[in-house]
């Protein structure tokens, strides 16, 4: 699975490159995407590979940490990127003629920077504030990865400051990033049911089917997997587990595969490139 979603978001990520055709705001967005899902990837390879393929079953603090940060952060970059793509599909069926002048290429990069600023800020306090505290020594994760809601109950110590701040990170990127993804989509869905021929009506939503299944894929186990460390304290700890593998390692396998079946452009190159 790992060779696969590194083979797959790599391909996407030298194909964009090298084709000039595809330096397109759409193509631009989804390469974003392939990065985060690369980023996300190996920083959690040591430790799930680890465990495994060679049963090793010890993270150190310090691994643990840079994991309670930068897993946090690709996942909140990736959030605003699904965004992007969201207000890039918005602005394409809404707004076609104005749709070049709109997403050019220089605010593209500026709009990127943003994103990775934003979530610099917001998950750069979530791995000091846990060293700060003492832990037990023997403590045994559910997971094959630091994840912030189990590590902080580790804790001897009082964590409602942790607890809140985790929630407010969640709320205000994921939380608001799918808010308006969803109101995005009404604005489309509008749009769209506006058309009275029933093929260009089709040919638009078509359009957003890859991102609608990259949305699903994203939020579904990540909000449900926080909801649950949260308030589910007496949920299945299986389901935990599963939740937190689909979350983490099935959207970079799944996108590049959606994304390449659903964009003949950019399957086309894919193809030409691999039959030189």
């Amino acid at each position: 699975m790992y060779v696969i979603s590194i083979l797959g978001n790599s391909v996407i990520l030298f194909i964009v490159k090298i084709d000039p055709s595809l330096h397109e705001p759409m193509y631009i967005f989804l390469s974003m995407l392939a990065v985060t899902d690369l980023g996300v990837l190996i920083v959690t390879m040591p430790t799930i590979l680890g465990l495994f393929l060679f049963n090793f079953r010890e993270i150190s603090l310090d691994v643990c940490l840079a994991q309670l940060f930068f897993i946090p952060f690709f996942q909140c970059t990736k959030s605003c990127i699904l965004l992007l793509m969201a207000f890039d599909r918005f602005i394409a069926i809404c707004n076609p003629l104005r749709y070049a002048s709109i997403l050019t290429l220089p605010r593209i990069a500026k709009i990127g920077l943003v994103a990775v600023l934003r979530s610099v800020v917001i998950i750069f306090p979530l791995p000091f504030l846990l060293k700060q505290f003492r832990y037990r020594r023997a403590n045994v994760l559910s997971h094959s990865y630091c994840l912030h809601q189990e590590v902080m109950k580790m804790a001897c110590a009082d964590i409602t400051v942790n607890n809140i701040y985790g929630l407010f990170a969640k709320l205000l990127t994921m939380g608001l990033d799918s808010l308006l993804i969803f109101l995005s989509y009404v604005m489309i869905l509008k749009t769209v049911l506006s058309i009275v021929s029933n093929a260009e009506c089709l040919r638009a939503l078509s359009t957003c089917v890859a991102h609608l299944s990259a949305v699903l894929l994203f939020y579904t186990p990540d909000l449900s997997l926080s909801v649950i460390h949260r308030f589910g304290n007496n949920s299945s700890l299986l389901l935990r587990i599963i939740l937190s593998y689909i979350s983490l390692l099935f959207p970079p396998l799944v996108n590049p595969i959606v994304y390449s079946m659903k964009s003949k452009h950019l399957r086309v190159r894919i193809i030409r490139v691999f039959l030189k």
